[in-house]
């Protein structure tokens, strides 16, 4: 009898976090009423986007990380902005007030993402592109891909240079079933207390960390971010970096001098893969930089603008 008691108790502690996921909140029309922006029906889904700006000018898009949405980017879209661009952001499928679509998160993927919602937009080529931390990866993807729609490629506190995921992001990507296990049970505590450390240390973000907290609650979320690390961020970007070199694409890279997420090292690669790339440091800055120095991000853009 004991034995059947604990096979009972095993057998709900290993369904416990899927049965959780299921009952999350489902991202539909409810969930999207009184979100900013607008939606655009692509080929994999609804994705949400949001303008900045005027309806002149150089065009900027943005694309965001593995966990938190488009808003990361306000404070940055609002100084680019104030340099004459017309700014773009938009949330990833699984992240923010996106779909949630199955299939595998890998470059092709985003990447399709990103074509879809230009094509949608009618924007021309000749766009200024920042990818921030996992965006960076769709970023390099897509300039790589279609050099000739590039200006200019910013990447911020970037993946792909090696070094990342480490620790329990690199245990959940690499575990198979027990990582997926892992992450429904533990994800949504790592995402709720890195958005509490970032209020705790920066009061006036208390709205963001907020939301990025949310995410956990929202079903999808968890699947997204373990596809992410298990395909889009799972190699390192040297052919890309290699090909937006010999076809003369400007790279700006701007590294964290504090990032635990990012290495510096990641420096050191972008030199051999692409000498012509252009790198500068936001000292004291966490992984958190387009939150919290986004005058200094802005202020390294400028320097290195082409």
């Amino acid at each position: 009898m004991i034995w059947l008691i604990l096979l009972v108790l095993a057998a709900a502690v290993a369904i416990a976090p899927f049965v959780v996921e299921q009952r999350r909140t489902q991202m539909n029309d409810a969930a999207r009423v009184d979100a900013p922006g607008s939606f655009a029906e692509l080929s994999q889904g609804t994705t949400h986007y949001r303008w900045f700006g005027g309806t002149r000018g150089p065009v900027a898009v943005l694309v965001h990380g593995l966990t938190t949405p488009g808003f990361v980017w306000d404070q940055i879209a609002e100084g680019l902005t104030h340099m004459g661009f017309r700014v773009l952001t938009y949330d990833l499928y699984g992240r923010g007030f996106s779909d949630r679509p199955d299939g595998v998160q890998d470059d092709a993927f985003f990447v399709q993402q990103l074509e879809d919602l230009l094509a949608h937009e009618k924007i021309p080529d000749d766009i200024t592109l920042f990818g921030y931390s996992m965006g960076g990866v769709i970023a390099t993807c897509h300039a790589a891909k279609h050099p000739d729609q590039i200006r200019q490629l910013v990447l911020v506190a970037p993946a792909g240079f090696g070094g990342f995921p480490k620790g329990f992001y690199r245990q959940i990507r690499d575990m198979g079933r027990l990582g997926d296990w892992l992450a429904h049970a533990r994800l949504p505590r790592v995402i709720r207390k890195g958005a509490q450390s970032l209020a705790g240390q920066h009061p006036d973000l208390a709205d963001v960390a907020a939301g990025q907290a949310a995410e956990s609650d929202r079903r999808g979320f968890i699947p997204a971010v373990l596809s992410s690390l298990r395909h889009v961020l799972r190699d390192e970007r040297e052919y890309e970096h290699r090909k937006l070199s010999r076809v003369d694409v400007p790279v700006l890279s701007i590294w964290a001098t504090e990032d635990d997420a990012i290495p510096l090292s990641g420096m050191g690669n972008l030199t051999r893969w692409n000498r012509l790339a252009i790198q500068s440091q936001v000292e004291g800055a966490t992984h958190w930089l387009p939150l919290t120095h986004p005058d200094e991000v802005l202020r390294a853009f400028q320097d290195g603008r082409e």
